[in-house]
């Protein structure tokens, strides 16, 4: 009887917490679950009693509703019943209601107790608990963070903008002058993966490795005013193809690439709600600075983690560590560049974060030569506000925990990359072999710098 007394209270605990029903019929009575998972949901249950639709475990016993009620009545009627025939009536569905004492005999046989009803004290404290319950329940929904309308109408146009300016086909690659890779063996190509393995064997699960320009997205590349094209819109024109390709074999392609890729920055930045509000020589001065640092956070698209390359495609678009080094840019850029890359891929970003995140990139008011800070400040600070509910509402833990600090810190790397990327292009552009194989548009957003 301890043992029956000790499972009842177990299960009195646990019934204050079950979802909503009918609060009379659940006060009133003890349903159990399926005992070990007896029996199959998809399997019709029947009553033990009369045979009828079975609702459940009542009282201990698999019954149907009206035997559940009946065996309730009786029992705390202490009723007498006494069978006008042989005392061994066969009860169904149809006669159960013409012998009460074979009825409640049935009952009794089939395990019914009665002690697992519940007395009025019982049932109205269960009643309570339930409510009790539900009043938390909604108060627990009414305090959760929600996405207005207007924070989710920003977010729609924004994965619109980046759906719209970056192919994930990465179908434009093959419009840009041929990659040209050559011979691995040489010292920049050789020097690369060695540093990279060793880096990579050590590292922890934080940050890895970050991308250059050049993992991005389609579209040929073209002699265009970057003005121009902040203020108007896009023109595609091909590059020439007539280059010489002996020294610096992945410049042309990679220039292409670049060009392509500060193109469809400059179309995501002007659909992002605000930014055509900005005087133009703001909205120059954001996407010059910010050009090379989206075009980072673009690539991690195309960023895998399993051989540590930007993956565009075909073979030929597949750039490694040594591709870049054969544009240009020495190790000081490409280790804490793919640093970057592991990082933020190991964040698992959802779109609507990734595009939030590059907006309030291009949005910085602290850019060099931005006039109306204030103006931009507070359009960055939407943004941020949007990203953290975003993050609240649909990011599910543990990957949300600390996920806007963390997604903030990438944006101070960025800076720390965007600093050597420009150190390292002067080098190079100071070249005249080499600042010639470059196109316009990439002369222009990295030649004329405002530092």
């Amino acid at each position: 009887m301890s043992r029956l007394r000790s499972s009842w209270e177990m299960h009195q605990q646990s019934v204050a917490y079950l979802p909503d029903t009918d609060m009379e019929t659940m006060a009133a009575s003890t349903s159990l679950p399926d005992p070990a998972g007896e029996f199959d949901r998809n399997v019709p249950r029947i009553c033990g009693v009369c045979g009828d639709r079975a609702t459940g475990f009542h009282f201990n016993a698999m019954t149907c509703e009206g035997c559940k009620g009946f065996f309730r009545r009786s029992m705390k009627r202490k009723a007498m019943f006494t069978c006008p025939f042989n005392g061994d009536c066969k009860i169904t569905k149809d006669n159960r209601r013409h012998c009460q004492a074979c009825r409640l005999k049935r009952c009794v046989d089939i395990g019914m107790m009665k002690e697992f009803i519940l007395t009025d004290e019982e049932v109205q404290r269960k009643r309570e608990m339930i409510l009790k319950r539900k009043e938390e329940e909604a108060l627990k929904e009414s305090l959760k963070p929600k996405l207005s309308e207007e924070q989710q109408k920003v977010i729609d146009i924004l994965l619109e903008a980046h759906r719209k300016t970056y192919d994930p086909t990465y179908a434009d690659f093959t419009k840009f002058r041929p990659p040209v890779r050559s011979n691995p063996s040489n010292r920049g190509a050789a020097r690369s993966p060695s540093v990279l393995t060793q880096d990579l064997s050590s590292e922890d699960s934080t940050d890895l490795f970050g991308s250059d320009a050049f993992s991005t997205f389609p579209e040929p590349v073209e002699p265009q005013m970057f003005s121009n094209l902040v203020l108007s819109e896009e023109n595609d024109e091909s590059s020439s193809m007539n280059i010489d390709f002996s020294h610096l074999s992945m410049l042309p392609h990679l220039a292409d690439l670049v060009s392509y890729s500060i193109q469809k920055v400059i179309g995501f930045a002007k659909m992002i709600p605000g930014f055509r509000n900005l005087a133009a020589e703001d909205q120059i001065a954001l996407l010059k600075s910010s050009a090379i640092e989206v075009i980072m956070l673009r690539s991690n698209q195309s960023f895998t983690l399993e051989d540590m390359t930007w993956t565009c495609g075909s073979n030929d678009f597949k750039y490694r560590i040594s591709d870049v080094t054969q544009a240009g840019h020495s190790m000081d850029l490409l280790e804490p560049l793919v640093k970057f890359q592991v990082g933020l891929k190991k964040l698992n970003l959802h779109e609507e974060e990734h595009v939030l995140l590059m907006a309030i990139c291009i949005l910085s008011p602290d850019r060099p030569g931005v006039q109306d800070t204030s103006l931009v400040e507070s359009l960055q600070d939407r943004l941020s506000e949007i990203l953290q509910t975003y993050i609240r509402c649909r990011h599910p833990p543990p990957g949300s925990r600390l996920l806007y600090a963390k997604m903030i810190q990438k944006l101070a790397d960025l800076r720390s990359l965007n600093e050597e990327h420009s150190k390292q292009y002067r080098c190079l552009s100071f070249q005249p072999e080499h600042s010639m194989q470059l196109t316009p548009l990439v002369l222009e957003v990295f030649g004329n710098e405002i530092s």
